[in-house]
């Protein structure tokens, strides 16, 4: 069984995509105690679309932002929370940022005007339509004498 292989920039290796791949995958896991959480995603493929179901709890609607650009799917996310104590002769706040943002390459026959959302106890599911399948088309070819 082999073992990670972790990308040298001064070496050249058949698999630098690959090991690129596995650096991402792990630099790109929640970074415990910096405020920075990303949610869990599911992608799943159907016949006729995609869906993908982010985990985020202690969120809302109002929280995330979901948006395409340039065929890439963004989902950010940046709250601040304040707690508030007041005693007889001080007062404590504490305040929390967090935030995040994941992005994904869309698949060419993601139909992207078509994307619909929802968000529902704290789980953000997105269904991303499939284009229809584009079929060759005929071209008739007139003789001319």
């Amino acid at each position: 069984m082999k073992g990670l292989v972790t990308r040298r920039p001064n070496s050249i290796s058949l698999f630098d995509d690959f090991d690129q791949f596995f650096e991402n995958f792990f630099r790109d896991a929640p970074m415990r105690g910096t405020g920075t959480q990303y949610p869990t995603i599911d992608i799943r493929e159907e016949n006729d679309r995609y869906v993908l179901e982010a985990d985020m709890p202690g969120l809302t609607d109002k929280d995330v932002n979901v948006h395409v650009d340039n065929n890439m799917l963004y989902i950010e996310s940046a709250k601040e929370d304040t707690q508030e104590k007041q005693e007889e002769n001080f007062l404590v706040k504490e305040r929390r940022m967090s935030s995040f943002k994941r992005s994904f390459r869309l698949p060419e026959d993601v139909n992207a005007d078509d994307i619909k959302g929802e968000f529902k106890n704290g789980v953000l599911v997105l269904n991303l339509p499939k284009s229809p399948e584009k079929k060759p088309k005929k071209i008739a070819v007139n003789v001319s004498s």
